[in-house]
């Protein structure tokens, strides 16, 4: 096995949208689902722009499926090469995770017996996010033949709106199952057309009115005998016919650029960019070797590679390649939704996934991409104002479920109609959640220019919120009717994750706004002013973080989840997947486990994993063999967490059980769910999970800290964290450990296996594990 590709060795119909998601090209600008060219039936392709969100005809926002650059046909003598209409005698797929390229064999077989071979091509550039390419190439095996290439853009696109409800156990086949949905228009075109051979394809969100171009050069590689540029309402082609002979190759390089009006610093026409987008490139060869360019980057900022366990290699780097593409460290307008840019699932919204999840990652490896993130926070706190407004408190709240203006995006009923969800009533915790990420920023970063600017206006508008929010019950504070990251029960009272996390929120914005007045009283005042905060908040922002309730049973030091959850019907679970995850009990589904102890994902253990110097080893040991017997992990967030504080506790056996459940949620399509897009969460947990997890690694105010556990499986773990503007480069084994810090400056102290290590800048420094490790 190559830990640096993914393949596909065969046709097969009813695992295409699987690889459909699986093979997903991007580059934080764009991602594009990996489809054939030519599609196929029960195709569902999906070009998404971040930030490209709009309402019209839908209940909620939809991150829009935006006009298709891939779209291709050929012909040979007439017979499309297509899965159906010919004959599939062999077919292969690879994605390239070094250079984040795509590329395909097919081989067809006429009615008559001739053979031709498709081979194609295709990446979205990390060199230029405006630019997408792809190679087209086609070979005649047996015989002349007449070949026609038509390739071009599509602008007729839809998404996925509502699932009828239908009788349970009632299933559709691949060719009919995406049929079904009712459907969402959200472009209208606003003009097609060539000029000097390059097309453009130009339409516009109806309901949000954003501004999208595509411009089109297509360059082929033989002598055609007819080349014809074609322009529909919605559509641009340029289509070529070849003749043939035995053994030779022909056909096209497509260049295509995308922009549209929201871009940041978007300057001149989406059109004209799009247009100089393809005018600078010189050939596909150039266009390849920038992107591998920026790639080699990339990598060498974000490998996590594990020797010894090439399975295990490809799953970590198969991750850190879709957290790659999700991320724009260029817009700080935009964030990363649930599925990513790999599909409409959620329907592109963002949750507290990336401020819990994703975050850790690329605040460690890709530091501008975390401030690009953080950003949008920033960008969207006037809908967050908004939002806490329509609850009747003052401040700031953000949303559960988040698109492109920061106010509630999430649906009131499941996909089919038939399920209430009360998240975007009751899951508060976000709100936290979001500044817990703000202060893990400028902790790890050292950013404070960051943290007094765009961080501390969400630090004290939040704040004020929560103490709006809480309501007194004697001396105490309380916040009622509320769910935690369980989501199992709705409508309680004191979520201790909510409740602890709200203390700590307050306190930090209380901490912040002192400092500010010793170090910044200028920019303290110029926020006071534009937030109108009074002389006294920051008071009262601590006296509610002393009087917040947070449950704990005091006879034996157990985190209660919430009030009354230990007087819930204890449901053992009794049943395993083939994966070893829990099955739901008989009678038992998402939404009928209100009266039980069953729990969805972590709450209480998620709490333990965030604010772990809070909580002594046997707390946690305590909590976490409690929950993880009464957790389902119904979340693909939830098994990582579980290995990273199953670590922590000497539960080393569950921890690799819970890695692998994490790591191969989506190659094994472990929940049977991938078609819908790549649970990035997940892939950052995986991350999470490798480093956190099994490297020991901790970021910490008194710095770095490494205590390895490795599986028997792995020979060695390496990886590079950035610290306070410099990178730590890894190399982790089972007696031994290795460290070089990078760039210029002092050296840096850092705690291997409990002791200090003195690491001079651009040296290797060998640690060998204490005895007490070895044996």
């Amino acid at each position: 096995m190559n830990p640096w590709t993914v393949v596909e060795n065969e046709w097969d119909p009813h695992r295409a949208n699987y690889f459909e998601t699986l093979f997903t090209v991007g580059n934080g600008r764009l991602g594009t689902r990996g489809s054939l060219e030519e599609r196929h039936t029960g195709s569902l392709p999906g070009t998404f722009l971040a930030g490209v969100y709009d309402a019209f005809d839908a209940p909620v926002v939809d991150l829009v499926n935006a006009p298709d650059w891939l779209v291709t046909e050929v012909f040979a003598d007439g017979t499309r090469l297509d899965t159906e209409s010919a004959t599939v005698l062999g077919h292969r797929r690879e994605l390239d995770l070094r250079r984040g390229v795509l590329a395909r064999e097919t081989k067809f077989a006429l009615p008559d017996g001739a053979r031709f071979v498709l081979r194609t091509e295709r990446f979205a550039s990390m060199a230029d996010r405006d630019l997408c390419c792809l190679r087209v190439r086609v070979t005649a095996l047996d015989r002349t033949a007449s070949v026609t290439i038509r390739s071009g853009i599509d602008g007729h696109r839809r998404n996925l709106e509502r699932l009828p409800a239908y009788p349970e156990g009632t299933e559709f086949g691949y060719d009919r199952k995406w049929d079904k949905w009712a459907l969402s228009t959200h472009l209208r075109s606003t003009g097609t057309g060539f000029v000097d051979g390059v097309g453009t394809l130009e339409c516009r969100t109806i309901d949000s009115g954003i501004d999208l171009a595509y411009a089109l050069r297509v360059e082929l590689s033989g002598i055609p005998e007819r080349r014809v540029e074609q322009r529909g309402h919605e559509s641009i082609t340029v289509e070529s016919e070849f003749a043939l002979a035995p053994g030779e190759t022909v056909g096209v390089d497509k260049f295509v650029g995308i922009a549209t009006s929201r871009d940041p610093k978007a300057g001149a026409a989406p059109a004209d960019r799009a247009r100089a987008t393809v005018a600078r490139v010189a050939d596909l060869k150039q266009a390849s070797a920038a992107n591998a360019a920026a790639w080699q980057r990339l990598w060498s900022a974000s490998d996590c590679e594990v020797v010894g366990d090439d399975r295990v290699a490809q799953a970590l780097r198969f991750a850190v390649y879709h957290l790659l593409i999700a991320a724009d460290p260029d817009d700080p307008t935009v964030s990363i939704g649930a599925k990513s840019l790999s599909g409409e699932g959620y329907r592109g919204h963002v949750f507290w996934d990336t401020e819990v999840m994703l975050l850790p990652f690329y605040l460690f490896t890709q530091p501008r991409a975390a401030r690009a993130l953080l950003g949008y926070r920033h960008h969207t706190l006037p809908g967050a104002r908004e939002v806490a407004a329509d609850n009747g408190a003052p401040g700031a709240r953000f949303p559960w479920e988040s698109a492109d203006t920061g106010r509630e995006e999430c649906p009131q009923y499941t996909s089919d109609g038939s399920g209430r969800f009360y998240t975007r009533e009751e899951e508060l915790h976000v709100t936290a959640d979001v500044a817990y990420a703000v202060m893990r920023y400028a902790e790890v970063t050292g950013d404070d220019a960051y943290l007094f600017t765009e961080g501390a206006p969400i630090l004290f508008d939040t704040a004020r919120y929560w103490v709006r929010r809480c309501e007194p019950e004697g001396a105490a504070l309380v916040l009622r009717t509320v769910m935690g990251p369980d989501e199992f029960h709705s409508h309680v009272d004191n979520n201790a994750y909510t409740n602890r996390l709200v203390r700590w929120h307050l306190e930090q914005a209380a901490a912040v706004h002192h400092r500010m007045a010793t170090e910044q009283p200028e920019l303290l005042a110029a926020h006071s002013e534009s937030l109108a905060l009074s002389a006294t908040e920051a008071e009262q922002w601590l006296d509610a973080a002393r009087r917040l309730r947070v449950p704990v049973d005091p006879d034996c030091g157990l985190i209660e989840q919430f009030d009354g959850y230990f007087d819930r019907t204890v449901v053992p679970i009794t049943e395993w997947d083939d994966n070893g995850m829990p099955r739901f009990p008989a009678g038992r589904d998402h939404l009928t486990c209100e009266d039980t102890s069953l729990v969805k994902q972590p709450d209480v253990v998620m709490l333990l994993h965030l604010l772990p110097e809070e909580y002594s080893l046997d707390t946690r040991r305590q909590n976490y063999a409690f929950y993880e017997a009464r957790t389902l992990h119904k979340s693909s967030l939830s098994p990582s967490i579980h290995a990273i504080v199953g670590l922590q506790v000497g539960e080393a056996d569950a921890a690799e059980r819970y890695f692998a459940r994490s790591a191969f949620v989506d190659l094994d399509d472990n929940q049977g769910n991938t078609e819908d897009g790549i649970h990035i969460a997940a892939a950052a947990g995986t991350w999470q999970a490798a480093t956190h997890g099994f490297g020991g690694f901790q970021a910490t105010r008194a710095g770095l800290r490494f205590s390895p556990v490795l599986p028997s499986s792995w020979e060695r773990l390496r990886f590079s964290v950035c610290w306070r503007g410099r990178r730590v480069r890894v190399d982790l084994g089972h007696q031994d450990a290795r460290f070089e810090l990078i760039g210029d400056g002092p050296a840096e102290t850092i705690t291997v296996w409990g002791d200090p290590v003195r690491v001079p800048p651009n040296e290797i420094v060998e640690v060998r594990a204490p005895q007490s490790v070895v044996s």
